[in-house]
């Protein structure tokens, strides 16, 4: 069960003085149970890429197929395959248009054809996932609510699908620290006890060192770099080159190292650092 992108191009307004190739011959496969990060710096094509996974784009030329069915191909098992694919879009509380929670978090079950008793159900899920309670917040207007609060309610839309992959484009935008890190809690929650496959877009390093199996760094349009975390952030210079940060633990431990300090420059949680540069502090000292 995978996600494959097969010599994936896709030119903006092509036979235009408009026309701009975002995406060139692309070659990727998503496989089910990954947490895969796509980082890069603005206009590397991550967006663009992330909107092929669920038939959002078409491909100039190339296939995207989910499950081994063609996304673009004119069956119905297309439409099924593109229905295994939820998306979060960058800001989606934007795309909140119901007068209540509850009706629009049940817009997208409802359009499954799914009956009142399962529609219901799924939502009370739902709400229960992004921590929203059902008796208090259901009856609400989504428009009176904070923007975490609002974006939870977008969040728990897509979840109501019951996708079995899901992509994120940059959900924590816009949030305060608090607010992120209750989101991406939610997020990590739902992949470990749901076995679902995340796509996840972000420019916050610190973020995809924390969760995400694999990086995929985008750059021009292609695909610079494809990796495990510690095997992706061992090349600082070449994700500089390409626009994009290290997280501040393993730039810290790389200049320690730098000095001298036998610190291993591997890890990626501030738990592991602390760890790695007492040991090395022992180690120097003994």
């Amino acid at each position: 069960m995978s996600i494959v992108l097969k010599d994936v191009t896709y030119t903006y307004m092509p036979k235009t003085p408009f026309e701009r190739t975002a995406l060139h011959n692309i070659n990727l496969e998503i496989n089910s149970g990954e947490f895969v990060a796509i980082i890069g710096h603005t206009g590397s094509g991550k967006s663009t890429l992330v909107q092929h996974l669920n038939g959002l784009l078409k491909p100039t030329t190339g296939t995207v197929t989910v499950d081994e069915i063609n996304l673009h191909a004119k069956k119905s098992d297309a439409k099924i395959a593109r229905r295994k694919v939820g998306m979060v879009f960058q800001y989606p509380e934007h795309q909140l248009f119901e007068e209540t929670i509850y009706e629009d978090i049940a817009f997208g079950p409802r359009n499954l054809g799914l009956s009142e008793e399962e529609v219901d159900s799924r939502i009370r899920r739902a709400m229960n996932f992004v921590g929203l309670d059902f008796e208090t917040y259901a009856k609400r207007s989504p428009f009176h609510l904070s923007g975490g609060q609002m974006r939870r309610v977008a969040i728990a839309g897509v979840i109501a699908l019951e996708p079995q992959y899901l992509i994120l484009d940059e959900p924590s935008a816009g949030l305060d620290p608090r607010g992120r890190d209750e989101i991406f809690g939610e997020i990590i929650q739902l992949y470990k006890s749901s076995g679902i496959t995340v796509i996840l877009v972000s420019h916050n390093m610190e973020d995809v060192a924390k969760m995400a199996t694999r990086l995929i760094v985008m750059n021009g349009g292609k695909v610079l770099m494809d990796g495990s975390p510690q095997e992706v952030f061992k090349n600082p210079e070449k994700l500089k080159a390409a626009g994009v940060d290290v997280p501040p633990v393993t730039a810290l431990l790389g200049k320690l190292k730098d000095r001298g300090l036998a610190v291993d420059n591997n890890v990626l949680s501030v738990e592991e650092a602390v760890t790695t540069i007492i040991t090395a502090l022992g180690d120097k000292n003994a």
